[in-house]
């Protein structure tokens, strides 16, 4: 369906940039933080362990709205079929060669040089499948999570595009009312993941669930919110207009997140209150993102649409890659903030070695973007 064409907003291009490249320091600080992951430090940090914390508690949130808002978008450029099909091309494609290229291989080291698998051989065939499904989706889950909400897309979208826009006048709506949204949706949510902790608790460790239901779920509203704020510019506005009380705000649900991981249990409701906690500061830092990007990061960059371009592929190929610095040189450094540089430098150095290779074969260049070769 055409629509008409807007200036091209770079500084929503280096923001979803930005906070998937953003996953190399996250999965690397992991090593060193109080977090237990498949590769540990002898030690952990803390500074490395908070600022692991700060990364998690906002980065997924910010990127759903940015995904939502340009998945919007092209909806209206292309007709529905036509753009379920580019779209899910566009994740499918390069989330279905990273299993193979990545996070298989990837599951083969971490069953023979650490403990995450566990007693492999003594698993029934259940377990066996969902020690995989858990493995092989690893940090491709967020490419699951859009994978469901492009296909959700095609209806919700359908409806938003026929609503008429006059139904509601977005220049009344504030931070108060979309956190009131939230809020309620947080809850809603809570109630539901309670429910299940109550009658099928297992189903909460299973792998396909947990991400294809409750992860999807939980990012579901950001998604709708980036829609939105296509559809509605005063809404956008809002997003990219400085708000002190947004950013004390995420200030304090950043320490409330922090608290809660030292002081909840599994147990009792860490889970919930983290939901809800993650659900606030998504909108928060929503403000903050998009107010610092559009006036820092709104022009137009070679260097910014390098990075755009050389995301996606950085992000899938660095787990490994931290994995691989985990299990054989942390053990070597014994100070964690030189590891963590130290890394920091050798994973992006090869991630990006890497990427100029995959540049140069035809075959990776389209798996790893869902595009033809051909520019």
């Amino acid at each position: 369906m055409p629509t008409t064409t807007q200036q091209r907003e770079y500084f929503l291009d280096s923001i979803r940039a930005y906070l998937m490249l953003l996953g190399v320091p996250f999965h690397v600080s992991l090593i060193y933080s109080s977090q237990s992951w498949a590769v540990n430090s002898a030690d952990p940090s803390q500074w490395l362990t908070l600022f692991n914390e700060f990364i998690h508690a906002f980065r997924m949130q910010v990127f759903f709205v940015i995904s939502g808002y340009f998945s919007y978008m092209l909806y209206l450029r292309y007709e529905p079929a036509r753009w379920l099909k580019v779209r899910l091309e566009r994740v499918g494609i390069p989330m279905l060669a990273a299993v193979p290229l990545f996070t298989l291989p990837q599951f083969f080291l971490l069953k023979h040089y650490t403990s995450a698998v566990g007693d492999w051989n003594s698993f029934d065939f259940y377990q066996k499948f969902n020690t995989l499904a858990w493995n092989l989706i690893s940090h491709l889950w967020f490419l699951l999570v859009l994978v469901i909400l492009t296909t959700l897309g095609l209806f919700a979208f359908r409806w938003l595009r026929d609503r008429p826009a006059s139904q509601r006048d977005y220049r009344q709506v504030g931070w108060g009312t979309l956190l009131g949204a939230f809020l309620a949706y947080g809850l809603v949510w809570c109630l539901f993941r309670r429910l299940i902790f109550i009658f099928q608790p297992t189903w909460l460790m299973d792998g396909l669930f947990s991400i294809g239901v409750m992860q999807t779920t939980l990012f579901l509203p950001f998604f709708m919110l980036g829609a939105l704020a296509w559809k509605h510019p005063p809404l956008k506005a809002l997003f990219v207009r400085f708000s002190p009380a947004m950013h004390l705000g995420a200030a304090v649900t950043f320490a409330l997140y922090v608290a809660n991981q030292r002081y909840s249990s599994g147990e009792g409701w860490l889970y919930e209150l983290d939901a809800l906690i993650v659900l606030m500061m998504g909108v928060f830092m929503t403000n903050v993102v998009f107010a610092f990007g559009h006036r820092l990061l709104n022009a137009h960059s070679p260097r910014i649409t390098y990075l755009v371009n050389a995301s996606l592929f950085i992000y899938l190929v660095h787990h490994p890659l931290t994995l691989l610095y985990g299990i054989f040189i942390t053990p070597h450094i014994a100070n964690n903030t030189l590891g963590f540089f130290v890394g920091l430098a050798l994973i992006f150095a090869l991630a990006f070695l890497l990427y100029e290779i995959h540049l140069r074969i035809p075959l990776l260049r389209f798996l790893f973007s869902g595009r033809s070769a051909k520019k």
